[in-house]
């Protein structure tokens, strides 16, 4: 079986949390609306809470979505992967990290681990890769500023 190109890279992309002391973390609960029948977090809901770490991440850098957008640039998803290593189920409270694992003027990536409240086992994780986007949708590059903030370590 051929293994996809994501998944080879995979170990090189996204690690768990091996020596990561820059990434926000936040609290979440799986809503009855992201489960199936079981009772079992449907698959696709893992990317949304992605989305809400990375939202999260840049504000805590200072640098909201809205205000990245307001300044004129977007970061469009152009590769997105994760890793599922156990099932999350309704009610559940999880931990999602984010860390910025590179950022260049014209790409950003950042790298994602689920994990459970209580123990920190790794429920699931995974990386998305962002290009940068003026409002024609023109690859374009980042101001210093932002790229800066985003790096900014926690204070």
């Amino acid at each position: 079986m051929r293994k996809s190109r994501s998944s080879e890279n995979f170990s090189s992309k996204t690690t768990l949390n091996k020596g990561e002391k820059d990434f926000i973390e936040l609290e979440e609960k799986v809503r009855y609306s992201e489960t199936d029948q079981m009772g079992v977090a449907h698959n696709k809901n893992y990317f949304e809470w992605f989305e809400i770490g990375r939202t999260e991440y840049c504000r805590k850098k200072n640098i909201p979505y809205k205000d990245i957008e307001a300044h004129g640039f977007y970061l469009v998803v152009v590769e997105a992967f994760c890793k599922y290593k156990k099932p999350l189920k309704y009610d559940q409270k999880f931990l999602i990290r984010v860390f910025l694992k590179n950022i260049t003027p014209k790409k950003v990536e950042f790298a994602y681990e689920l994990v459970t409240r209580e123990e920190k086992k790794l429920i699931a994780s995974g990386y998305t890769i962002h290009i940068v986007t003026n409002s024609k949708a023109k690859t374009c590059s980042l101001p210093p500023h932002i790229i800066n903030l985003l790096k900014a370590s926690q204070a």
